[in-house]
């Protein structure tokens, strides 16, 4: 099958996602979000599961250090088990954003009732989900989750044939290939 320029789409996006300790302690809640992971159209390009020593912790959000609510989110975020993926989408940055809803759990549940944070979101730092907040935060955020990956090399070599849907999903890896073709 040959596929032109004219039929894909944009060229996408990646963007880091983070399902926090407190949802990955309850294994249904875990797998209703990856689910709408998938749901969302989005592509998992990569998925590990991990445990933050508190020195992660601290080092990931050291932008926040000395702000209040630093100590607790630092002492959260390295209480247990995480799971972190790099997505692709179109526009996948702003569509993950969309799709966690506000930070604030109360605020979530008032003004987007359907957002992942509203419906699984505990507290305003137990709020089940991270997510990058642009590109450069992406870039940033996968390289410290993800220290073996290379967005550059990903977006020259991966990028058109995940974009043209040359894609299936591996169900034991929880994430998606590229499809060998047919002959």
């Amino acid at each position: 099958m040959l596929l032109t320029v004219c039929r894909l789409s944009k060229v996408l996006q990646l963007t880091l996602a983070v399902i926090k300790p407190d949802a990955v302690a309850h294994p249904v809640m875990l797998e209703a979000l990856h689910q709408k992971i998938l749901d969302d159209n989005f592509s998992v390009v990569r998925c590990r599961e991990l445990v933050f020593r508190r020195q992660d912790s601290e080092r990931f959000y050291s932008e926040h250090a000395g702000r209040f609510f630093y100590q607790r989110l630092v002492e959260f975020m390295s209480s247990g088990p995480m799971r972190a993926y790099i997505l692709a989408r179109e526009d996948a940055v702003q569509r993950w954003r969309q799709l966690m809803g506000p930070t604030k759990v109360f605020r979530a549940r008032y003004t987007s009732p359907e957002c992942l944070r509203a419906q699984f979101g505990l507290t305003d730092t137990r709020n089940t989900i991270h997510g990058s907040d642009s590109l450069e935060s992406a870039r940033r955020e996968m390289a410290f989750f993800f220290p073996d990956f290379s967005a550059e090399e990903w977006m020259e070599k991966e990028e058109l044939l995940f974009r043209s849907g040359l894609i299936k999903y591996e169900q034991d890896k929880l994430i998606h290939i590229i499809s060998e073709p047919k002959s």
